[in-house]
């Protein structure tokens, strides 16, 4: 019988955010990189933001998954360049947050001149006749939506 023991990255890509239960770190973008040399593993964190308050418990979380699997010597270090950016969220992590009533963030690729609001889809029906209610949500990096058609709230991740 074959067993093979999961890496240090899958052991800690597996990590669900505190914020955002239903993405892992790594489809959230947060979780850098993770190096392994024999019982130590370092892992690198790229926060939201830098008063992101889940940052700690982020680090507590992949601290305590890498020695419950087993790596005797585990440091979290965060790394703040690159800065984190919603690009960085994967397809699955988008489609997670749609599936859960949260809208992803809208690609916005560099700098633009001109319109600033892009069309939020409801991620309840998809209509694209929504409208911004506050631009503050349950944490600091969501905002409140409504949809003016099935009339739901909903959350929607900022773009940055």
């Amino acid at each position: 019988m074959v067993t093979t023991a999961p890496s240090a990255w899958e052991v800690a890509a597996a990590v669900p955010d505190p914020e955002l239960p239903m993405l892992t770190l790594a489809e959230l973008g947060v979780l850098a990189e993770v190096a392994e040399d024999g019982p130590a593993v370092t892992a690198w964190l790229t926060p939201t933001y830098s008063g992101c308050p889940a940052v700690a418990e982020m680090a507590a979380d992949v601290a305590g998954r890498l020695r419950a699997a087993g790596w005797d010597r585990v440091e979290i270090r965060l790394r703040l360049d690159p800065p984190w950016s919603t690009d960085l969220i994967t397809e699955a992590g988008k489609r997670k947050l749609a599936e859960a009533g949260i809208a992803p963030p809208v690609h916005t690729g560099l700098l633009q001149l001109g319109r600033t609001r892009h069309a939020v889809p409801c991620p309840q029906c998809g209509s694209q006749d929504t409208e911004e209610l506050s631009r503050f949500g349950s944490t600091s990096c969501k905002a409140l939506w409504r949809c003016r058609d099935c009339r739901e709230p909903f959350e929607r991740i900022k773009e940055i």
